[in-house]
Formats: structure tokens, C-alpha cells, sequence
């Protein structure tokens, strides 16, 4: 029996009412059902697991902190699932490397606080840091808030380790700044469907203890895309987040918190600058000379939390509302505009909650009842030379449309690298590869 094999192993869960917790992902529009979850604490106990489930032809999902927002990681067909809570070794900063190995199931607050004891910082963040392990961060190529200044996941890892299908190990952990024996296997990215990381070798940057935050309200996204122009000149500048009027006034609702300005505007740009020395000075000097109808700048860390509040709630405030179809995009700059007049159209009679990252020009795309806008919506970005994921990866939501960002040749790859390292098919089966 597969739940007595599993269970000489390691931890295993098979209790429906413990389960039903795995079987879902952050916005409960994907539910499936899981006979078994399977929680190793080392990557030993995961090459086994997967070495015996493999030899039975059980396909497995590997799921990090459960945090997705497009059914990458929830068992849709009775999967078992392979949970990397229990993988949460983090071992010694290295300062001189600016390095540090982190086990898959470490959630991102943590390797924060661990990182920023020794006063260096890890380049990604977002709202979810609570939540989201770095292996997920990893599968996903994460992105967050300071991509503008850092990159994403992918640009923050310098190795990893992971356990085929097959049950063998890979682990390239060393953290060599220079090292040409072959390209790197594609983990980054690969959504649990080529292999399961267990754990990371992963770049720190500088801890940068002051910041400058301010929130300006605006008549429209030209008038934010003008104004990030002109911010982009500071060195410091770290993050560029916006929001429109409709999702502050959700936030406000599900929140209590007061209006963050004197009068309601069109759009709302958040700026953070963040440096060894303040960066105040700089940023306010450009905001003097900007034509933003309103600015307030944060007085001190409450007021700057304060601030980050009204874009961070957004997520947990339409999920309040009601289960959103979560179409995470990205544009050119240039035709963000344009995409934005037309969204209200494509959304039909759907409640359209619109935020996101707008240095990368990406844009959380949230709606709530009516119907399914799925295709015109990621249809219209294709044809402006975008990209159907921007963040969250392809996972189930988006297989489907995957053509819309991928050509012929680039899909057939993608299928060739699944078949190489995962033939029978049992790794997160119907995610990402169509």
C-alpha cells in the first residue's frame, strides 16, 4: 500500500479533513482532492518519496506555501502531494559571498529576518511573505515589488537543488560567481514540472536601513507613466507600485483605514527610494518639481507601512468580495494606456479591480462575477506584444492561452525538456507544459 511505503519515509497526511487544506490555492477557484500529502524534511527523504512513487506511476504535485493564484499547485486529478513545510534549513550568511543556502520550504519573512540580522537583505519581496516558501518563489520565478531594482527569482539564485523524476538528486549549491561547465538545468520557472527543488543558494544585496516612501495621486496613467520617467532618474528608486480609485476605495472597505489623501484621484503611484544614506532629500526634490496633483510623503516608518497598506491589502480585499478570475499580465510601457481604456470593455459585466508593478509595466487584472473574460483579455495583451504571466507562472489557469506568448518552436522546446527529464509525465501533470 502507497500510504504504509510512503510513511517508512517520512511524514505523510491522509486525513481529508487535514488534506482538504492542500487542495486548494489562495483564491479557491481551484479546488481538487489528494488521497495523500507527503511532508519530507530533507531532500533524502523527497528523492525516496519520489523514487516510490515513481515506481508505481503515482504523479505527484510538489506545493511550496500554498500562496498560487493559478492552480500550480493544487492536485486537480487525486495527485499526491509533496509539501516542502518541513524543508526549512537555513544555513549560515555568507558575508564576503553575499550568499546564502536556503531549504525549499523557508518562507520569505523568515529568510528576511535571517538575512537582515547579518545586514544584508534578499532582493525579492512581496505581500505574501508571510506565506510563500522559497521553492515556490523559485518554480514561479517570482517577482514582487523591487524587481525594478533587483529582478526577479531567478536573477537572485545562484544554485539549486532539486530531485528528479526519477528519484536522482541534482545540487548545485557552491554559489561559483564563475563557473562555465554547461548551462544550468531550467528550474527557475518550471512550476514543479521538471523536478522538485528542495533547496537554493541565493544572492543577497546591501541592507538598506533608509527609505523615503511617498504616494501621489494622479489624474491618469499617463500622467503616472510621466512622472515614473522622471523618478527613474534617482539611483535610489526601488519600487513603483500603483492602484486605481475603485481598489482603494475596496481596500478602504475591507480595511477601516481613512483616505490616504485629501480627495479621491484616478490613479495612485506609490514610490519607495531606499539607500545608505537618506534618500529623502533626492526624492522630494523631484517631487517638488512634478505636476502631480496631490503628494503625501511618509513621516516616519508607521506612516510609510501605513502607506504600503493601501496597495498590499489589494489582494486580500477582492478575494473578500468574491472569488477573482486572476489575469496577472505584462505590457510594453508604451501600450499600457491604450490597454487600459479598452479593459473595461473586455471585462463585460465583470467587477474589474486593476493593480500592480508599473516600472515593468505589470498589471494585476482582477475580476469578480460575470463572465469568464479570460480570452479577450490575455488576447488583447498579445496583440500589444505582451506577455499572458508576467508573475504566479502559467500554472493551470493560463496553459491553455500559452500559445498567445510562445511560438511553435519555443512550445515544442518546452515539451522536449519535460519528456527528457520527466517521460511518464508524473511531475505537476498539466501545469505550464500544454
Amino acid at each position: 500500500m502507497l500510504e504504509e511505503r510512503l510513511s517508512r519515509i517520512t511524514q505523510v497526511v491522509a486525513d481529508p479533513s487535514v488534506t482538504a487544506g492542500y487542495c486548494t490555492d489562495f483564491t479557491g477557484r481551484w479546488r481538487g482532492s489528494t488521497p495523500l500529502v507527503v511532508l519530507p524534511a530533507s531532500t533524502a527523504e523527497v528523492a525516496e518519496v519520489i523514487r516510490v512513487c515513481a515506481g508505481e506511476g503515482v504523479p505527484v504535485v510538489p506545493q511550496g506555501g500554498n500562496t498560487g493564484l493559478v492552480g500550480g499547485g493544487v492536485p486537480m486529478g487525486g495527485e499526491v502531494v509533496l509539501s516542502s513545510r518541513r524543508l526549512t534549513g537555513l544555513g549560515p550568511v555568507d558575508a564576503s559571498a553575499q550568499q546564502v543556502t536556503a531549504g525549499a520550504g523557508v518562507v520569505l519573512a523568515a529568510l528576511q529576518r535571517h538575512v537582515r540580522a547579518a545586514g544584508l537583505d534578499f532582493g525579492v519581496d512581496f505581500a505574501a511573505r508571510d506565506g510563500a516558501t522559497v521553492g515556490g518563489m523559485i518554480a514561479t520565478n517570482a517577482g514582487g515589488e523591487r524587481v525594478l531594482r533587483y529582478g526577479t527569482t531567478r536573477a537572485n539564485v545562484v544554485g539549486v537543488e532539486a530531485v528528479l523524476a526519477d528519484g536522482s538528486v541534482v545540487s548545485r549549491l557552491g554559489g561559483l560567481p564563475k563557473d562555465n561547465t554547461g548551462f544550468e538545468l531550467p528550474f527557475a520557472g518550471s512550476e514543479g514540472a521538471l523536478g522538485v527543488v528542495t533547496a537554493a543558494r541565493l544572492r543577497l544585496v546591501p541592507l538598506l536601513e533608509h527609505r523615503a516612501t511617498a504616494l501621489l495621486g494622479l489624474p491618469g496613467v499617463p500622467a503616472a507613466l510621466a512622472a515614473l520617467a522622471v523618478l527613474r532618474t534617482l539611483d535610489s528608486l526601488e519600487m513603483a507600485e500603483f492602484f486605481l480609485s475603485g481598489g482603494l476605495r475596496l481596500v478602504r472597505e475591507h480595511t477601516g483605514l481613512p483616505a490616504p489623501t485629501r480627495v479621491e484621484h484616478a490613479v495612485y503611484l506609490l514610490v519607495e527610494c531606499a539607500a545608505h544614506r537618506d534618500p529623502a532629500p533626492e526624492l522630494h526634490a523631484l517631487l517638488a518639481a512634478l505636476d502631480a496633483p496631490e503628494i503625501v510623503v511618509a513621516a516616519d516608518t508607521a506612516d510609510r507601512y501605513r502607506l504600503w497598506r493601501y496597495r498590499e491589502a489589494h489582494t486580500e480585499a477582492i478575494n473578500a468580495r468574491g472569488v477573482p478570475v486572476k489575469l496577472d499580465v505584462a505590457l510594453p510601457l508604451g501600450e499600457l494606456p491604450a490597454f487600459l481604456d479598452e479593459l473595461p470593455a473586455l471585462a463585460g459585466d465583470a467587477e474589474l479591480y486593476l493593480f500592480g508593478h508599473l516600472a515593468e509595466g505589470n498589471l494585476h487584472v482582477n475580476l469578480i462575477g460575470g463572465r469568464d473574460a479570460t480570452e479577450p483579455v490575455l488576447r488583447r495583451v498579445a496583440r500589444a506584444g505582451g506577455s499572458i504571466s508576467a508573475e504566479h507562472g502559467v500554472g493551470r489557469a493560463k496553459t491553455p492561452w500559452l500559445h498567445l506568448s510562445r511560438s511553435p518552436a519555443e512550445l515544442a522546446a518546452l515539451r522536449a525538456v519535460k519528456h527528457a527529464l520527466d517521460p511518464a509525465g508524473l511531475l505537476n501533470p498539466g501545469v505550464l507544459v500544454p
